[in-house]
């Protein structure tokens, strides 16, 4: 039993120790502006601090730099111990990693009033995950997709190479702009959600699941077709919801 109970408090330290490791902001408001931070995962929390949490293991770590502080490019230096530095100028939070190609993996903790922002061009970036998010959301992304599971907006979204996916519940607020230059934009709504839909594709196709009844757009007393897009409300309409790819398809599925 001793023997159970000290390997079980070896793991529970090795364990804080190796992803435990954590950076926190006071801050309940304002404005988050992360930029070109690789491998990035986002969600709400009731807490009133911006709170960062290192994911990387003790293995994964320069054992060279034991002792040493990372500077950047930029002439910035890591003030967090997580290999990123935070700069509080007030109201906004910029937020960069100091290395230039892999960096480290990393959760951020967002309270509700805080505003989010996320820039990210490289290519040695993961898809980027936002969950749980109560406040505003805007992205623009070059090759990393954007995953939103029960995040509420209003959100702008933008990537060119890669992929949205979206899973909402009906707290979404407008306005909801969705767009992918060659990734395919798929999401998910709850049926009995009130939408006002414009759907847009040059090359690929939409796809709408058959328990949304879209009233199309009308002009007169006619139905207005276009081989490119699809514009028309859910339930009456609400919500003004954008979905756009130009190189790839758009699917909206029925939660």
């Amino acid at each position: 039993m001793k023997k159970q109970l000290l390997l079980l408090a070896f793991v529970s330290f090795f364990t804080c120790t190796a992803f435990g490791q954590e950076y926190k902001l006071a801050r309940s408001s304002g404005k988050l502006v992360i930029k070109e931070v690789n491998h990035l995962t986002l969600e709400g929390t009731s807490g009133n601090e911006i709170v960062f949490v290192s994911l990387d293991g003790s293995d994964e770590k320069d054992k060279r730099a034991a002792g040493l502080r990372a500077i950047s490019s930029m002439g910035l230096e890591d003030n967090t111990g997580l290999g990123l530095a935070v700069l509080d100028k007030g109201t906004t939070y910029e937020v960069y990693q100091l290395k230039k190609m892999d960096g480290p993996r990393v959760k951020i903790l967002v309270p509700k009033g805080v505003a989010i922002s996320i820039i990210h061009s490289s290519p040695y970036g993961d898809d980027i995950k936002l969950k749980n998010i109560e406040s505003e959301i805007e992205s623009s992304t070059v090759h990393s997709g954007i995953h939103l599971e029960n995040v509420t907006g209003p959100m702008n979204i933008k990537t060119v190479h890669g992929e949205i996916e979206a899973n909402f519940n009906a707290g979404i607020k407008s306005p909801v702009r969705l767009v992918s230059t060659h990734g395919p934009v798929d999401i998910t709504l709850p049926q009995a959600v009130k939408a006002t839909m414009t759907m847009s594709t040059t090359y690929g196709e939409i796809y709408v699941d058959p328990a949304f009844k879209l009233e199309m757009e009308t002009k007169g007393d006619l139905v207005k077709y276009s081989s490119n897009s699809v514009n028309g409300k859910i339930n009456g309409g609400g919500l003004e919801i954008e979905l756009k790819s130009t190189h790839n398809s758009i699917y909206l599925r029925n939660k």
